[in-house]
């Protein structure tokens, strides 16, 4: 290993010296926020860019390993979400004073969990709206604001974020989503940075061929 260090899922800073940017899964206190190894963030603190997460609506932000996520980034939860199928949006359940019960669950736009895959680059000040499911490998422009399903390895941008291009083709996606180099040992991955690093793609779908 470089300079003799292990690389460690569970130190909150992964750069000596730089308290800017931390691995998120050692900092989350929420149970309801399930981050997988390696995931960071340029911050120094992660849940205060998760919003309207209230235990009753049920729902969680589940974030897969070796995720890259920029500054400024926020994902808004079902509790952002207000009744759509009445006349009034206005909810006066949650304000003191007014007389009214809370809408049964049916009644509001509740999309369930956010669900980011693993390897995925989220750019600086992107939204990721409730109960989106975003692919492995995927990217996230700066800026975008993401309120629907991403496939995985897509890049995508804007408001509403839209569809820029895959990033590779149809087999070495294929390939990648049976390797998911991302559950193999810290040794492993270590091994493989060669590979995954390598911007000869028709080498790299031959090796990983070769090795599934």
């Amino acid at each position: 290993m470089k300079n003799g260090t292990i690389p460690d899922p569970n130190k909150i800073y992964p750069v000596a010296g730089y308290d800017k940017e931390i691995y998120v899964k050692p900092t989350i206190t929420n149970p309801d926020i399930i981050v997988g190894d390696f995931t960071y963030i340029a911050d120094t603190e992660f849940e205060s860019h998760v919003t309207h997460l209230y235990e009753w609506n049920g729902d969680r932000l589940i974030i897969g390993k070796f995720c890259q996520i920029a500054s400024g980034v926020e994902f808004v939860m079902n509790g952002a979400n207000h009744q759509m199928n009445a006349v009034s949006t206005f909810p006066f359940y949650t304000l003191e004073g007014w007389d009214m019960e809370a809408p049964a669950a049916e009644d509001l736009p509740l999309k369930g969990d956010t669900v980011i895959g693993n390897d995925v680059w989220i750019g600086q000040n992107a939204v990721i709206l409730p109960g989106v499911h975003i692919g492995d490998g995927a990217i996230i422009g700066a800026n975008s604001v993401a309120g629907g399903d991403i496939e995985p390895y897509t890049i995508v941008a804007g408001n509403p974020a839209k569809v820029i291009r895959k990033r590779f083709d149809d087999e070495l996606i294929d390939l990648l989503l049976k390797f998911r180099w991302w559950d193999k040992s810290i040794e492993e991955i270590n091994a493989l940075i060669p590979l995954l690093t390598c911007s000869d793609l028709e080498k790299v779908k031959q090796e990983i061929k070769n090795s599934l």
